[in-house]
């Protein structure tokens, strides 16, 4: 293998692969990249590809080829190399026993590699048909619910969101929950979404490389497709694939709240920064604040017997019933923070019911949050 690319488009390959290569792992050699070359020209095409046998990536630049071939090398220590070049050419040229050589202006490197059919194949999914989905739709989508996606591996039906076709015309819904919290999204995308498998759960770990694909400058729409255990996103010239999570997502429907009748409209920056501060003296343990309402008025308290005790006073349009009801700082922050306007809309039943919170004017968006005792 023998080739010149630009450094800006080498780096850009090499940076897309970097949170997918698995640093500590049995196979040594899922932490290296693949890199071949297959034709030859002025027009051809360097392939570089990446997995971790869950997750996978595989892209293609422009590159001037003058001698086929492949092999695998470190992608951490190549991604540092090619940081640290002058903004020229580089040329790579496999050696002798699978060496790498990396030469750029009078800087000349020689990495240690393997062969190309050592390398573990990439999970292979041949869509018969892609659902076109706009970039930005998506990346809000994932960004309002991929934070209450379990981490407990003991929970594998929850390390993921969880995606459904609805009956409207060319609506998508993702949730997301982990017990304590849920977040829920529906939106309306252009395309035939019946192509779309219908109740998947897709992983925590594909749902970031593809939410890092979407957030791309470039990204203007992405191709979706899932069969079987398998999901396919492609982005132009860059294919992530990954194995999906099998298992029955539980009825989330039943945990949604309904007819609730306490609601105020909060300024985020405020009750954000107030929580923030009033949770600095909870309990390390249980992150423990409670919201008291009243007339015009909401109070936000912490305990903590080895600390002591915090309160934080705001001003708010509300006239119902008073309320206490103890939340987790952090999932009520999560909650808030990922909903991403200027306000909020906090809706309640009782001490003991689930919360709900929502923009003021998108009752498609909402996260539920599951109060504690205090």
């Amino acid at each position: 293998m023998k080739l010149s690319i630009t450094k800006s488009e080498f780096l850009r390959g090499l940076g897309r692969i970097q949170s997918i290569v698995e640093k500590r792992n049995s196979m040594p050699i899922l932490a290296n990249t693949l890199i071949e070359a297959p034709t030859v020209g002025e027009d051809a095409k360097l392939q570089l590809a990446a997995t971790d046998l869950e997750v996978g990536v595989r892209s293609q630049h422009p590159a001037v080829v003058t001698e086929a071939g492949g092999l695998t090398v470190s992608a951490k220590k190549l991604f540092e190399i090619v940081r640290e070049l002058s903004d020229e050419t580089i040329n790579l040229e496999a050696t002798a026993n699978s060496y790498l050589e990396i030469r750029c202006n009078r800087s000349r490197f020689t990495l240690a590699g393997t062969t190309a059919e050592e390398y573990p194949t990439l999970p292979e999914f041949s869509p018969e048909k892609t659902v076109p989905v706009s970039a930005a739709i998506l990346s809000a989508m994932i960004e309002r619910t991929m934070y209450a996606a379990s981490v407990d591996e003991t929970r594998y039906n929850l390390n993921g969101v969880y995606l459904e076709v609805l009956g409207g015309p060319g609506e998508i819904r993702l949730v997301a929950t982990d017990g304590h919290r849920l977040a829920c999204v529906d939106r309306e995308i252009e395309g035939d979404v019946s192509a779309l498998a219908s109740g998947v759960i897709i992983p925590r770990k594909g749902l970031g490389e593809l939410k890092r694909l979407v957030d791309e400058d470039d990204a203007e729409e992405i191709e979706l497709a899932f069969a079987n255990n398998s999901g396919l996103a492609r982005k132009g010239d860059v294919t992530l694939v990954m194995r999906l999570i099998e298992g029955e997502f539980p009825n989330y429907n039943q945990v949604i709240p309904k007819n609730l009748t306490r609601h105020l409209i909060l300024p985020t920056d405020s009750l954000v920064q107030a929580v923030r501060r009033v949770a600095l003296l909870s309990s390390e343990r249980s992150r423990a604040v409670k919201l008291e309402l009243s007339d015009g008025q909401l109070v936000i308290t912490s305990n903590n017997p080895d600390l002591g005790d915090a309160r934080e006073e705001l001003d708010i349009d509300y006239a119902g019933e008073p309320l206490s009801i103890g939340f987790n700082a952090r999932y009520l922050l999560d909650a808030i923070n990922a909903i991403q306007m200027k306000e909020i809309r906090f809706s309640f039943q009782d001490e003991l019911s689930p919360s709900r919170i929502t923009p003021p004017d998108d009752e498609k968006t909402l996260a539920v949050v599951m109060p504690m005792r205090i």
